[in-house]
């Protein structure tokens, strides 16, 4: 795949299109810094059966089991229900579990029960995940009412008004906990801590006995303690090359946290990886997002590797140079600002290995530490990934998908013109800045927002880079080449929080992923309020039209003030109403259309990576002289090569 002729589409099935993406520049990096990559990318691969079992308590059974049959030889691979076993053991693969990685429904196979059973029962036993005493038939007993009956365990992350959003969702955080109790438990923790408490509960499941509430921790010697040996063991080949001294320090600081389970040595981590600025390779390993848990308190396991994109980057340094202006002329209120901005770091990267809940899906950008306290007072990291984005645009060229959205010719000649240049702006703002800026008054619980959180979070960082897209400092710094440049960005977000992100969501079904949400949000309330946005028929599709850009950026600063606020305050009810009334409902006739027109381009509406192969070159005396990278490794061989090489919990 050298040159011209590497191909960036692989297999697709189901709603997804597979990818690949190019280590740009990898053949530039020294011996060591390729050694650093490999030891950090075998770390990252180990984490892959935490996140499976994160997602769900059978997640890792079912995976075994399906693959017992997908590659026994007694199984007839020419029966339709095959192929149908095989879609499902895709989608399982590709979301790390039974649930849509996106939607969190369940998916329910297109083979029988009976065919199930039966080739659970021809397959040799010793290939299935049969714990002591017993048979296949209770093995099958256990799964197919999980993975067949729509009702049992029927959503990963359930964030539906007037239910309880822990009992109902299938995650594997909580055991026998209801929400209430499990807010009770982490408000008294925090209650007792002060303002820079730590993230009580990232890294812990939380259970219920007969004596009562008690946390499991997710440490060497405890829970996942199999795979997070492997993981310390090969952060600890990492330490043996870093490029210099602190990043030694994170590392070693990184294999006590997942030692001892203490959430104060992960704060010391944190403290130390946001204060590592020298070298191109970073990383990012362990228990970190909070968007699968309906509280979001509890962490999914996520590992990247990454190095710098030096010319790249020097976009996203000019913005973190000046994150002081863009603080000091927020629309915010001036108490949510941030006097002083400290250590915004930022940096174009390319992605080396993607691991955990950032595999095969996976961001495009990324800003850490989550804790606010450490935002305040030691700063943050953020990266843009421009070989991802680079693989999704190389992708989609030509796919019709603006063509048929778009409202008029003048509109897609500056998406034709800016769309690239403006989504990566979008993505260095949403992240550099957006997430980094503002504060929490004194007192104010930084989970106070409870399950919508997230959506006002993830809102918060769109507004503040919309709002700046449009700033003539954009062309001032060289970022954009014109004030006209930033009216390709709100189109197509407009267009996709109204319309074209509907075709992720099944017909009669309500919007609950948090970005999504977010987009719905920003988009429903901006039409809402004023006469700037709006959504018209032409010849019998509904399109979006933009009739005041200054007046829609009026708007976004409006909102983005809001959004601050209930933040800044924490301000739950005001945040329940913004999401309920904004970001959940969908127009079903609208929908119905979105969907009909989709479907005449036949694209994927998601697309996931298949990582390259970091291969180490031996001379004869063992001794590593490079790192060969291999894009050959197809979809299934890779997964199934996972599940062989790094399963360390089944």
């Amino acid at each position: 795949m050298a040159g011209n002729s590497f191909n960036y589409s692989d297999i697709r099935f189901a709603d997804i299109q597979m990818l690949r993406y190019r280590l740009h520049g990898f053949d530039g990096l020294s011996l060591r810094q390729k050694q650093y990559v490999y030891c950090l990318s075998q770390a990252t691969l180990y984490g892959r059966d935490i996140t499976f079992d994160q997602f769900g308590k059978y997640n890792l059974k079912i995976r075994k089991t399906l693959e017992a049959i997908y590659t026994d030889g007694a199984i007839d691979h020419g029966d339709k229900e095959f192929a149908a076993l095989e879609e499902y053991l895709m989608r399982v693969w590709f979301s790390n579990g039974i649930y849509h990685h996106y939607g969190c429904d369940k998916f329910v196979p297109g083979f029988s029960k009976e065919y199930f059973r039966a080739a659970m029962n021809a397959v040799d036993k010793s290939s299935l995940p049969l714990e002591n005493g017993m048979t296949v038939d209770d093995l099958c007993n256990e799964l197919v009412p999980v993975m067949f009956d729509r009702d049992v365990l029927a959503k990963r992350v359930n964030k539906a008004p007037g239910v309880d959003i822990v009992a109902t969702s299938a995650c594997n955080y909580y055991d026998g906990v209801t929400q209430a109790e499990a807010e009770e438990f982490y408000r008294a923790k925090k209650a007792a801590c002060g303002d820079c408490a730590p993230s009580f509960g990232l890294n812990t499941k939380l259970v219920k006995t007969a004596e009562g509430l008690h946390e499991e921790a997710w440490t060497e010697g405890g829970l996942y303690g199999p795979a997070i040996e492997r993981i310390t063991y090969w952060l600890g080949r990492a330490s043996s090359v870093a490029e210099n001294q602190k990043q030694v320090d994170v590392i070693n600081k990184l294999i006590e946290y997942y030692r001892t389970g203490d959430l104060h040595v992960f704060d010391e981590y944190s403290i130390l990886w946001v204060e590592a600025l020298d070298g191109k390779i970073d990383f990012i390993n362990g228990f970190i997002e909070v968007y699968g848990d309906p509280l979001g308190i509890k962490g999914s396991w996520e590992g990247i590797v990454e190095y710098k994109d030096e010319e790249a980057t020097k976009r996203t340094r000019t913005i973190s140079e000046n994150a002081q202006w863009f603080e000091d002329h927020s629309p915010v209120d001036a108490r949510f600002r941030k006097p002083e901005v400290k250590g915004v770091t930022a940096n174009v990267v390319c992605a080396a290995m993607l691991g955990g809940d950032e595999y095969p899906s996976t961001a495009i950008g990324i800003n850490l530490p989550n804790a606010d306290w450490i935002r305040a007072q030691h700063g943050s990291k953020s990266v843009t990934i421009c070989n991802l984005t680079d693989a999704y645009n190389k992708a989609a060229k030509g796919n019709g998908f603006y063509d048929e959205f778009v409202i008029d010719r003048d509109t897609l000649g500056l998406i034709d013109k800016y769309g690239d240049l403006c989504d990566d702006l979008h993505t260095d703002l949403h992240e550099c800045l957006g997430h980094g800026s503002g504060r929490l008054l004194p007192g104010t619980d930084p989970d106070a927002l409870k399950a919508y959180g997230n959506t006002i979070e993830e809102a918060r960082a769109d507004l503040f880079a919309l709002y700046y897209m449009a700033d003539s400092k954009m062309v001032d710094l060289g970022l954009l080449p014109d004030r006209d440049a930033y009216k390709s960005q709100y189109y197509t977000y407009m267009m996709n929080g109204l319309l074209t992100q509907l075709v992720r969501i099944e017909p009669g079904a309500c919007i609950e992923e948090a970005h999504m949400r977010n987009r719905a949000l920003i988009a429903n309330w901006c039409v809402a309020k004023g006469d700037a946005v709006r959504l018209v028929d032409r010849g019998g599709k509904t399109f979006v039209e933009i009739l005041d850009y200054d007046g829609l950026r009026a708007l976004v600063a409006q909102l983005l003030a809001e959004v601050q606020r209930i933040k800044s305050e924490g301000d739950y009810e005001a945040a329940r109403d913004l999401v309920e009334t904004y970001a959940v409902k969908v127009d079903p006739e609208v929908h119905a259309e979105v969907l009909k027109r989709y479907a005449g381009l036949n694209i994927a509406p998601y697309k996931g990576f298949i990582n390259p192969v970091l291969r180490p070159v031996r001379n004869g005396n063992g001794e590593i002289t490079d790192i060969e990278v291999d894009y050959s490794e197809g979809y299934v061989h890779q997964m199934l090569r996972y599940s062989k090489e790094y399963s360390t919990l089944i």
